[in-house]
């Protein structure tokens, strides 16, 4: 199992950017598919954004356009860039992975999960 510890994040005002970074140790996950979630009404945790075993990235229809998923392999490390917060992108964000490569929006699809991460956007 891949240890996962997130960074960055904070408080912004609406319309700012901030950066989310997820650092992996234990094993590479070159080859997992990496994704961020974060709590939503219903759910325990949303899907917010994801990259799979080929570098595809996927994304929420309310991030789409305004965050960018991406991936450094030889870092072990995952980042999430937020433009144009919006008071609704508040939340806890939480970093994960899971080593059979393919996406999944189904938090339970993902073994390995990070702390969470405070993100506050202020309007």
């Amino acid at each position: 199992q891949v240890q996962l510890v997130e960074s960055g994040g904070g408080l912004v005002q609406a319309g700012g950017s901030l950066r989310l970074t997820c650092v992996a140790s234990g094993r590479t996950i070159s080859g997992d598919a990496v994704a961020w979630f974060r709590p939503a009404p219903g759910k325990e945790r949303e899907f917010v954004s994801g990259l799979d075993w080929n570098s595809r990235t996927y994304y929420v229809d309310s991030v789409k356009g305004r965050f960018t998923i991406s991936i450094d392999n030889a870092k072990k490390t995952v980042s999430l860039q937020m433009n144009s917060l919006k008071d609704e992108d508040t939340a806890v964000y939480y970093c994960a992975a899971q080593g059979r490569g393919y996406s999944s929006s189904d938090p339970k699809n993902y073994e390995s999960w990070g702390q969470g991460k405070q993100v506050t956007v202020s309007s």
